[in-house]
């Protein structure tokens, strides 16, 4: 199967047009980044909005004590000590699609707990689903991306009608260790079974 390179994410205006804002902050609020995606995505990992290390290094999943990169170095290869372009790449080539539900919201620091709900500005899910129409599956990485979506995105049917299987996953976040590294790649595995075929719960 062709690949395509990474879809840059287009930000809702009201008119339809991409936005071409610079992630990080604007009228008083952080920003988050593009989606990475490509036609053919097939699972899309969902976060709530980058943290203060990942705005600061325009990467997803900066911080050095977050699990993410070291959860995907184990199931697909694509750990920290490749290259951040490389990395995104080879998880596109994989199916694997990143973002996060806020394109913008306040909150100080980096906690998910920080987020002010009312602040959030949601992304546009639908120019997602229009762009990628292979997606089948999102992976929430934590319960703040799942009800953010599920309270802002979910009413909205950015799918279109299309059936998507819904997986609530361990956040990868340093601040949340009750579940240690071997537990949380072992229910991460179901980004594996997803790009499998595996049937996922609604």
């Amino acid at each position: 199967m062709s690949r395509t390179g990474p879809c840059r994410g287009r930000r809702s205006t009201g008119s339809g047009s991409p936005r071409k804002d610079r992630p990080g902050h604007a009228a008083g609020k952080s920003e988050g980044f593009p989606w990475v995606a490509t036609a053919d995505a097939q699972v899309l990992v969902l976060g709530s909005m980058p943290g203060q290390a990942s705005l600061v290094a325009t990467e997803y999943y900066a911080h050095p004590r977050n699990v993410f990169w070291e959860i995907m170095g184990a199931l697909f290869g694509v750990g920290r000590e490749i290259d951040y372009v490389e990395r995104l790449r080879r998880l596109s080539e994989a199916g694997i699609a990143l973002w996060d539900v806020a394109h913008r919201c306040h909150r100080p620091g980096s906690l998910d707990a920080a987020i002010d709900r009312t602040s959030v500005e949601p992304n546009d899910f639908a120019a997602l689903f229009r762009a990628a129409p292979q997606l089948h599956t999102v992976c929430f990485n934590g319960g703040t991306a799942r009800d953010l979506y599920r309270r802002l995105v979910l009413p909205t049917d950015p799918a279109e009608g299309r059936v998507l299987a819904y997986h609530l996953l361990p956040s990868t976040s340093p601040a949340h260790a009750a579940l240690d590294f071997s537990t949380k790649l072992i229910r991460w595995r179901v980004v594996q079974a997803a790009l499998e075929g595996a049937p996922g719960d609604p």
